[in-house]
């Protein structure tokens, strides 16, 4: 449907749910990296859990409540960025990320995720875009950082994940905000 450069090998494509076999080896690549902070990899076991995942997102692009991106490197997808959230009677979304390690430590997150902000606010008019991210994420709490969004406060143990209960950061960016932010 489309393809957004994010420079350096990378782009920003939807990921439909035609793509849960690309998808799943993805994320078997990946599974053990990215389920560090997120459930995500274990929505994705097998092909059927994989195109029932990528379906559930469709469902909510639908729906306008949600929606799923691929970042792809040098063609080959290495993460993605969604909306998990996005309510548009209120104005505000939150945004979401993974990779494998494949993916990390080229600013695709930051440059994926300020195509979703950009979007977000300039085309649907959203006031406030939400990031959450496990205090011991110390990459994403960085992508929080570099988007100039504020973070607000800590939930503590609010997330319980492998055993352990988590301590998940709150950031978020409004509308004007980003605006000011983006013209630096």
């Amino acid at each position: 449907m489309f393809a957004i450069s994010l420079g350096d090998g990378g782009e920003l494509r939807p990921l439909e749910p035609w793509r849960a076999e690309e998808y799943l080896a993805h994320i078997d690549r990946g599974r053990e990296f990215i389920s560090q902070f997120v459930g995500l990899a274990t929505a994705a076991t097998d092909l059927v859990s994989a195109r029932a995942f990528l379906q559930s997102y469709a469902e909510k692009q639908a729906a306008d409540t949600g929606m799923l991106y691929g970042i792809w490197l040098d063609g080959t997808l290495v993460g993605g960025v969604l909306f998990r959230v996005f309510d548009s009677a209120s104005g505000t979304c939150e945004v979401g990320c993974w990779l494998e390690p494949a993916g990390t430590g080229r600013g695709l997150v930051t440059r994926a995720v300020r195509v979703l902000i950009d979007w977000a606010v300039e085309e649907r008019g959203m006031h406030r875009i939400e990031w959450e991210a496990a205090s011991t994420n110390t990459a994403s709490v960085k992508v929080a950082e570099r988007l100039g969004m504020t973070r607000e406060g800590v939930r503590r143990e609010s997330y319980p994940h492998r055993g352990v209960r988590l301590d998940m950061e709150m950031w978020s960016v409004l509308a004007d905000e980003w605006r000011a932010h983006r013209k630096r």
